[in-house]
């Protein structure tokens, strides 16, 4: 009897394609994607973009950001895009740099100072203080600014060994009191040498000698947050944000599954039988899970400004442009699951597949910026990244209403392809 039950419960399982494919597919996928953004494939760690301002335009600052752009984990950009195509852009400057970072650009950037090249050795001394190298980050990204200062610490120590020598002497000769004829006249020498070895690295165009090398922590750099250094709980607009967004897509597919509902029990036809179109139907269902989505959202955020202390009532406008246009585009998508689908039970099964892989490659599991390039451009093609991307813009980085013109015109122009889509498959029930 107990085989005879569970052949039975597997017979079942068969006959229902949706749950069989959702129970050996959906683990599959999510492990793909995990094994991709957490995998230890070498090849797929995500680089660093980085902002490199030389104000010092020294030897010891050109030697040290050349050695940077050398850097493997690094994508070093010293001129800002052109405006026009097939045209170098301008030398990034410090004003520019910053404004970068705020922008999200990118999440650090470094300025050298003038007179770097003279003191680019800290030993504590007053002399360091004007030629510390100031690191400007984005306080969401706390991986980012450790692996650039750890880097330059390397990049420093191993590509002027020439200007760290001859400044190593000059403190030492200070702290101790002179060198004798004979020390200074070997000191010399030794410096003659790498002054060969840098010019014949120089002609050959391969990295100098020791590059390869690790370095301690004696360059003087002052780390600065341009971003999020005043926030309460900063990271909290962003959870809210991504859960919220997850959830919806959620809310919509299942609310959307009420005309599959109607199909079922007739509803649908004595509808369809007055003077109400299929497009008039579905638009009114789409607005009705658009504003049952906002309604959703906009709780999440309130409970979030009352109990976690979220910036929520200065960013108000921007939430709104946000927190529509994403309530359209989650509606739109739950349209389209509801025409696809034949009945609740495989609309259940499909939209959990669907959600959960849009949700792990967009963003609302784990951030984005942290996955590798490939996976990065492949959150591009979800409703998660985009609106994701667009609260980040309005509750951490502070920006206008009119910067998010990118983000709200994909998730309106995904609202109305989807809901275009959704029309064309209805049609089904026009003609049954």
């Amino acid at each position: 009897m107990i085989f005879s039950i569970v052949r039975t419960a597997f017979v079942s399982l068969r006959r229902d394609r949706a749950a069989l494919a959702l129970s050996f597919i959906l683990p599959i996928s999510f492990f793909s994607i995990f094994a991709v953004i957490f995998g230890g494939n070498h090849n797929s760690t995500p680089k660093v973009s980085l902002i490199v301002v030389d104000q010092d335009r020294s030897q010891a600052s050109h030697q040290l950001v050349h050695a940077l752009e050398r850097e493997g984990s690094l994508k070093v950009q010293t001129k800002a895009p052109s405006k026009t195509k097939g045209t170098e852009g301008a030398d990034y400057t410090a004003a520019t740099a910053e404004s970068a970072v705020k922008a999200g650009d990118v999440s650090v950037a470094l300025i050298v100072p003038k007179g770097f090249g003279e003191h680019p050795v800290s030993f504590g001394g007053p002399s360091d203080q004007g030629s510390s190298i100031e690191l400007l980050n984005d306080a969401s990204d706390a991986i980012a600014p450790q692996v650039v200062a750890g880097l330059l610490q390397k990049a420093a120590m191993t590509a002027m060994p020439l200007v760290m020598a001859q400044q190593g002497m000059n403190y030492t000769g200070d702290y101790i009191g002179g060198f004798t004829p004979e020390q200074r006249k070997r000191m010399e020498a030794g410096l003659a040498q790498l002054r060969n070895r840098e010019s014949e690295a120089a002609a050959s165009g391969q990295p100098a000698a020791g590059e390869q090398s690790g370095g301690g922590g004696i360059i003087p750099v002052k780390t600065r947050s341009v971003v999020g250094e005043n926030k309460n709980n900063p990271m909290i607009s962003f959870y809210a944000a991504a859960i919220g967004v997850m959830f919806l897509l959620f809310t919509a597919s299942g609310s959307a599954g009420a005309l599959l509902d109607e199909a079922e029990s007739g509803a649908l036809d004595r509808v369809l039988s007055t003077r109400v179109t299929m497009t008039t139907l579905l638009a009114g269902k789409m607005l009705y899970n658009t504003l049952l989505a906002f309604i959703q959202l906009t709780v999440m955020f309130l409970w979030a400004w009352a109990v976690f202390k979220l910036d929520f009532l200065e960013h108000i406008p921007g939430f709104m442009v946000m927190g529509l246009s994403t309530a359209l585009a989650v509606a739109a998508f739950g349209m389209l699951l509801a025409s696809l689908c034949h009945t609740r039970a495989q609309l259940g099964a499909v939209s959990t597949l669907i959600i959960l892989v849009m949700s792990s490659i967009g963003g609302s599991m784990f951030p984005r910026f942290l996955m590798p390039e490939s996976m990065q451009k492949a959150g591009l093609f979800t409703i998660n990244a985009w609106a994701i991307d667009g609260f980040t813009k309005v509750f951490w980085r502070d920006l206008p209403i009119t910067s998010l013109w990118p983000q709200v015109s994909v998730l309106v122009a995904i609202a109305i392809g989807l809901f275009l889509i959704a029309r064309r498959i209805a049609r089904r029930w026009e003609y049954s």
